[in-house]
């Protein structure tokens, strides 16, 4: 979760009896979040075991563009692989700006499994760059490690094309269509979809409510009770800002 609060206010300057409106320099913000899913689902597929999982961060955005920030979310799929932990903590930063009607995001982000001892560590670093176009935003990340412990899977990618319709009355309407590319690793590759309607209650509350699944391998997803981790489902959602 990246993001970035642009403030801007108005000062009103009277002479020669007419006013003149300049808007004010951007702001840096810091914030936080917490929140509790119904499933914890990333790229389609559950971290939670198709359980609930407790979630929160924080974000800092500087008023040059510049961001930070850290979140990190309960699961349960590094013990289903026979590993070690149930936290995942990511780490990322970079900037975000605009040009020729295009607004833009690169960065780098960290995912840490703290003690997973997989065979493969589940630790990974991607890089990424986004654009977005009126309510469309494309997003295309690149593993410069392995991806979340496939043996030999540097320069996996995944590419991410979503939507954002502002529905009034505090809702939005988002559909997701991504694909998750494993280098060497083909059949655990796959496409997923969603789609996500979410509402503002109000005092950084904020509800969600998502239709997601994905075409992925029962053969390779799933928890060890034999429940399908990519299966589509709904999975609704709580989370307060401040």
């Amino acid at each position: 979760m990246n993001k970035s609060i642009m403030t801007v206010a108005a000062a009103l300057c009277l002479g020669a009896g007419a006013g003149v409106v300049q808007a004010a320099e951007p702001e840096s913000t810091l914030s936080f979040n917490v929140g509790v899913t119904s499933d914890y689902r990333y790229r389609g597929i559950s971290q939670s075991g198709l359980k609930p999982a407790l979630q929160g961060g924080f974000d800092y955005a500087d008023k040059s563009g510049f961001y930070i920030g850290a979140w990190g979310s309960t699961i349960k799929w590094i013990k289903d692989a026979g590993g070690d932990g149930n936290i995942e903590l990511d780490l990322y930063g970079g900037v975000k700006g605009s040009a020729g009607g295009l607004a833009y995001d690169i960065g780098f982000l960290r995912y840490q499994y703290p003690g997973n001892k997989l065979a493969v560590s589940a630790n990974t670093n991607e890089i990424y760059g986004a654009v977005t176009f009126g309510p469309a935003t494309l997003k295309y990340s690149h593993a410069i490690s392995n991806l979340f412990g496939f043996a030999n899977s540097k320069n996996s990618y995944y590419l991410d094309l979503s939507a954002t319709f502002d529905m009034g009355n505090g809702l939005t309407l988002t559909p997701h269509l991504g694909y998750q590319a494993v280098k060497n690793n083909g059949d655990y590759s796959y496409t997923d979809y969603a789609l996500t309607l979410a509402k503002d209650l109000g005092n950084g509350l904020s509800a969600t409510a998502a239709v997601i699944g994905t075409d992925s391998s029962k053969a390779f997803y799933y928890t060890p009770a034999g429940k399908f981790t990519g299966k589509t489902g709904l999975v609704v959602g709580l989370k307060y800002s401040f």
